[in-house]
């Protein structure tokens, strides 16, 4: 758990840090948010920790990787002949929890007859396993986790209103990596330790000028990707490759977002427009418009000098690049000027 180490380091982590304390120990439902990545599951493992239920078992169901049509099964069990290939009962994870814990990860991915029976779970505490008519009782506590906007699932129908509140009793949210840089130096620094000794490479330390670039970028993968980052160094011991390729990932996607932004298309030369303009065709030639002018003025103020031409920009060397080829900028520095000439 030495991700939990960081939460002394970032004030969004000390505050979830504060609630986990509060809730720790009732045995209310509790919903864990935020995006892929950011630890949710840790943040359920912590729960469980600080809870009088410790010494029982976490178990963690991840609701996506288990076909609908077995997730029943999976977290209820099913008795002899329930179904095709039903040889033998089954025990579920509810029966595995026992007294302790139970995590349902990706929670808005569950079917909506399987919510429905979950409801009547957290209301009665009651359960009973596919093909079975004997009720058993569930004494876990259930901790459920998604990075799903519920309300809006609930808006589309596809996720049942009343589960949502009874989940819902305590929320959790866990902040993006983004907002939490000050975790991320140490964090590194841990994975890069722990993923050295794993891989049986050397010790590898990284420079304060890596520290600083990693705290720069935005970690869209949040945490899971920060490691994986860092297992990747750890394996090629090559700091500058591993930064470059970082960089490279992050010009793509401020790339992919001007684009998206502005509306960019290609069409073929030549093409002729045989029906009138629509309004979001003349906003986008507008915004490439404009765009445009803007590079080709600051390229002018910096000589055509394409990295001042960036930095002046607030974009990335290789955005701009993409952006000058796309719009067809494709002037080069203005001639010397001979001396003598006014």
């Amino acid at each position: 758990m030495k991700a939990l180490l960081s939460w002394e380091r970032s004030t969004a982590m000390r505050a979830v840090a504060e609630i986990i304390d509060r809730v720790a120990d009732c045995d209310a439902p509790v919903l864990v948010t935020g995006e892929s990545g950011v630890g949710k599951e840790v943040v359920a493992r912590e729960l469980h920790r600080r809870s009088s239920r410790s010494g029982r078992p976490f178990v963690k169901v991840n609701c996506a990787a288990v076909p609908a049509d077995l997730l029943e099964s999976e977290m209820f069990g099913h008795e002899k002949g329930a179904f095709t290939g039903a040889e033998v009962s089954t025990a579920g994870k509810f029966e595995a929890a026992g007294d302790g814990t139970i995590m349902l990860d990706e929670i808005a991915e569950i079917p909506a007859l399987l919510q429905a029976k979950l409801l009547h779970v957290l209301d009665d505490g009651r359960y009973s396993k596919v093909g079975g008519n004997n009720e058993l009782s569930a004494n876990a506590r259930v901790i459920a986790a998604t990075n799903r906007y519920l309300p809006e699932r609930i808006s589309e129908r596809l996720f049942r209103e009343d589960l949502y509140y009874r989940l819902q009793v305590i929320e959790i949210y866990v902040p993006p990596l983004r907002e939490r840089r000050e975790e991320i130096g140490f964090l590194a620094e841990a994975f890069l330790e722990e993923c050295c000794s794993r891989a049986g490479r050397p010790d590898f330390k990284l420079s304060q000028s890596a520290i600083a670039a990693l705290e720069a970028y935005d970690w869209p993968g949040n945490v899971r990707e920060l490691e994986n980052v860092i297992q990747r160094l750890a394996i090629l011991q090559d700091e500058a490759h591993v930064l470059a390729e970082l960089r490279a990932s992050e010009a793509n996607r401020e790339s992919a977002a001007i684009a998206a932004a502005t509306g960019m298309a290609e069409t073929e030369p030549g093409a002729v427009e045989t029906e009138p303009e629509s309004l979001p065709d003349q906003v986008r030639k507008a915004t490439e418009a404009v765009e445009r002018e803007a590079i080709e003025r600051v390229l002018g103020l910096v000589r055509w000098n394409r990295r001042r031409a960036a930095e002046q920009l607030g974009v990335s060397y290789k955005t701009l690049l993409n952006k000058t080829k796309a719009l067809g900028i494709e002037a080069g520095p203005p001639p010397a000027v001979p001396d003598g000439d006014a």
